[in-house]
């Protein structure tokens, strides 16, 4: 069974296939508060350092429940993929690596998050964890990037026919945040390198650090020869970075994570020009 490398989606394709907010940020850490939801624990976390949205990087982060679902088949021409039952694995789960975009959705606050993780039993998963259940077991301590004057927010998609982030200028400026920032919002069926290297020559930029990176791609095919074949996956950036290649050009390098829709997990360096976009994928750029 060939990959494919593009998936029709049930709306129609919208013009603007690279959604950028430029604004400005800063980068921090701060700790995860056991007993209290993850989605209040991110919250405090960005609340006091002044910012209301930005992105995470998830190391060995402990959950207690852990409450997510895994990419799905989807059942109806409504969607192209959709989400598997909810899962509630007993014990603590233990991430080994996940990103987090943290936002508003009906203007309340709200994070899209994807990880993997081992469970009681050692075995390794992954998926989308879900805001409104799962909880921080043990304190943890976590890296962001919060942004000023931008913010992702959730809003209906007709393309896709899902509620996503997508980044939006806003008014909420934090003193201190001096880095250039660009948060993106990727759309279906284009390559992640391309995409992320032309977001970079639209806004001049050469140099990049990916922060953050939640979304999902077609499989995916790694620098190394190995292929995920299953098409459905839900995916988060490990590693990434933006250069200048011989000509100049911004040139993205990045590491994924992900789990299939079979519940397979696979982690490496992608290789460039084969791994598109599935449904959707949010991410930012801290300029360099």
């Amino acid at each position: 069974m060939s990959r494919p490398t593009f998936i029709r989606q049930p709306g129609p394709e919208a013009p603007d296939r690279i959604v950028s907010v430029a604004a400005t940020g800063r980068s921090f850490t701060f700790t995860l508060e056991p007993g209290i939801l993850l989605l209040e624990a991110v919250r405090r976390g960005f609340a006091a350092n002044g910012f209301e949205s930005g992105v995470v990087e998830l190391g060995a982060v402990a959950l207690a429940p852990l409450v997510y679902v895994m990419p799905a088949l989807s059942r109806s021409p409504a969607n192209a993929a959709y989400y598997s039952d909810v899962f509630r694995p007993p014990g603590v789960c233990r991430l080994t690596g996940g990103a987090l975009s943290f936002g508003a959705r009906d203007d309340k606050p709200y994070f899209h998050c994807h990880a993997l993780w081992r469970g009681e039993g050692g075995a390794v998963s992954g998926g989308h964890i879900l805001p409104e259940e799962t909880r921080v077991a043990e304190p943890s301590q976590v890296t962001a990037l919060g942004f000023s004057t931008a913010a992702f927010t959730a809003a209906p998609d007709a393309e896709i026919n899902f509620t996503v982030f997508g980044p939006i200028v806003t008014l909420c400026e934090t003193p201190g945040a001096a880095t250039g920032v660009i948060a993106l919002r990727l759309r279906p069926n284009q390559d992640l390198h391309a995409a992320i290297e032309a977001a970079c020559l639209a806004h001049g930029v050469s140099r990049a650090r990916i922060r953050g990176g939640v979304g999902s791609i077609i499989g995916a095919r790694f620098d190394d020869g190995r292929e995920v074949r299953n098409a459905i996956t839900e995916a988060f950036i490990t590693r990434g970075h933006v250069s200048a290649d011989e000509q100049g050009r911004p040139a993205a390098d990045m590491s994924v994570g992900l789990i299939d829709h079979a519940g397979l997990p696979a982690e490496g360096r992608l290789q460039r020009g084969e791994n598109p976009v599935l449904m959707t994928f949010e991410l930012a750029l801290e300029i360099e």
